[in-house]
């Protein structure tokens, strides 16, 4: 049913969790003190909560918030999904929106990010996600600048091919991969296609915006990386 793909770490209230559902499968969501930020990535069926029933299909997202039950089915064929866990001891973002439970992409509403990078929040402060943000990114060919962010990430890559730099490591992303950045961590997601766009989800905690990203001199130095 669910298998924990990025482990919970200390000092960290992040952790995420993979599911996948057979036809007419079913899986619980939620915790008395944690967020559930849920989307869908193959397949379709359905999100239960809050006494309502909504339609899914791959690219939507839900949120579960704290104390909350829903509940994911594939009602006929199967159903894949990637699901956030965030716990509470993190800083809180005012809501600045009324809140949603099931929301689906809308890439004429993408913002631009590091590089010639992209995003759409599709979870965040503007629709009732306060601990969390979840955003697809979407890369073309090529590396963006190095950068690092002060929020704490998972990144989850649905296909690629892609590599991930940090310092002289580089490792490879391929489909499923998924890796965490800690606060102030220097970084670089490539995507190494010749000619197609790569998307990847993340999310972060505290709650905030995906173009928030920084390389002050100290850091770079830290990093051995040329300002």
């Amino acid at each position: 049913m669910a298998q924990t793909i990025v482990p919970p770490l200390e000092g960290s209230a992040l952790a995420l969790s993979e599911i996948r559902l057979a036809g007419g499968g079913e899986h619980v969501v939620g915790h008395p003190d944690r967020d559930s930020l849920v989307y869908v990535f193959a397949g379709s069926g359905t999100i239960a909560a809050n006494g309502e029933t909504w339609p899914v299909a791959s690219g939507a997202a839900a949120l579960i918030l704290a104390g909350e039950q829903g509940r994911i089915e594939a009602v006929e064929g199967e159903l894949a999904a990637i699901m956030a866990s965030v716990g509470p001891d993190t800083d809180r973002h005012a809501p600045v929106g009324p809140r949603g439970t099931v929301v689906r992409p809308n890439h004429s509403g993408s913002e631009k990010a590091t590089g010639s990078r992209s995003f759409q929040v599709l979870l965040g402060p503007h629709n009732g996600s306060t601990r969390a943000t979840l955003f697809a990114g979407y890369i073309p060919p090529g590396k963006a600048p190095w950068h690092y962010h002060l929020y704490d990430e998972i990144v989850w890559v649905p296909e690629g091919p892609g590599r991930l730099h940090i310092g002289d490591e580089i490792e490879e992303l391929g489909p499923g991969s998924a890796f965490r950045l800690r606060p102030r961590q220097v970084h670089v997601v490539e995507n190494s296609s010749s000619d197609r766009e790569m998307t990847i989800i993340g999310v972060f905690t505290p709650a905030g915006s995906p173009s928030a990203a920084y390389l002050t001199p100290d850091v770079a130095a830290e990093y051995g990386i040329a300002g």
